[in-house]
């Protein structure tokens, strides 16, 4: 197992794809689902070749549906595979995805059997090792009751050159092209509610989004930053309350916030003092179970 990417190591011909562990509950519990493929005669996870220029995690999704004809939600990023694929070095993202539709599998030459098994069976069904352990770190995930969108707004030029109230400022060309490409991300979780610091750069963040998926976009104080002399631990906590409230809810949303509160709202939620800058117009996957945060992944 690798979370390597071959591109990154110095292999510009190396092979990137993306899959799932895709769960639903069944009569004796959690079962997942696994594709036969007649070319090579296995049964493996459903996973798929990135095109030009996509995100794994909208590549995950769109062939997790190609190949198993099911509409999913990512909710946990799982350990990626990596291994030589005719000849040349593949890795492969993967994350859990819960169900939500199933259009009917029509069988084809690239995949003609899809099965729904527990994941002790799935484990011992696989025919590849790395598919083995994937199915085994989706077996050790605490419950995962939602998953949250979490964004920085984009960029919006440079404090110093804006005349007016910083709340106002908006976007810049770089910030609207960030905010589109934003937007096919956030729809993945399939949100019901779009949540939104008050400054006008943040309300525009989530623009595209709202457009895409005809949702209101909700100002919300308790997402905004420290306003001059106010104090930076006020405005974390408070963040924090707001998403911890938001996984409770157990609806999908999306979320847009700023760079002086994101991180310590993740730090508070996780217990953990990892990293958790968040460039602008970047994001988080965060996965809940209640108002716990199990999961955090960077967009």
């Amino acid at each position: 197992m690798t979370d390597g990417d071959p591109a990154r190591d110095g292999d510009p011909a190396g092979i990137r794809a993306a899959g799932g562990v895709v769960w639903r509950p069944g009569p004796q519990g959690t079962e997942v689902c696994l594709v036969h493929r007649p070319r090579y005669g296995d049964w493996s996870l459903p996973k798929g070749k990135l095109e030009p220029g996509e995100h794994p995690l909208r590549a995950a999704v769109r062939e997790v549906a190609e190949e198993t004809d099911v509409r999913a939600v990512p909710q946990v990023r799982l350990p990626s595979a990596g291994y030589r694929s005719e000849g040349r070095p593949k890795v492969v993202d993967y994350w859990s995805m819960r169900a939500v539709a199933n259009g009917g599998f029509q069988p084809g030459t690239e995949v003609d059997e899809v099965r729904w098994v527990a994941v002790d069976e799935a484990v011992r069904l696989v025919s590849y090792p790395h598919d083995a352990e994937v199915l085994a770190a989706f077996a050790a995930l605490p419950p995962v009751t939602v998953a949250l969108v979490l964004v920085r707004h984009g960029h919006a030029g440079k404090r110093g050159t804006w005349s007016g109230p910083d709340s106002g400022r908006p976007l810049d060309a770089e910030g609207w092209a960030q905010a589109y490409a934003l937007a096919p991300l956030v729809a993945l979780v399939r949100p019901v509610r779009l949540r939104s610091a008050s400054a006008r750069r943040c309300v525009q963040t989530l623009d595209p989004a709202a457009a895409l998926l005809d949702l209101p976009i909700e100002v919300d104080g308790d997402l905004d930053e420290p306003r001059p002399g106010q104090d930076r631990d006020e405005c974390v906590l408070a963040a924090a309350a707001r998403l911890a409230a938001l996984g409770a809810a157990g609806e999908p949303a999306a979320v847009c916030s700023q760079g002086a509160v994101i991180p310590g709202a993740l730090e508070r939620l996780t217990g953990r003092a990892d990293d958790f800058t968040t460039p602008k117009g970047g994001g988080w996957l965060l996965a809940f179970s209640g108002e716990i945060l199990t999961a955090t992944d960077r967009l």
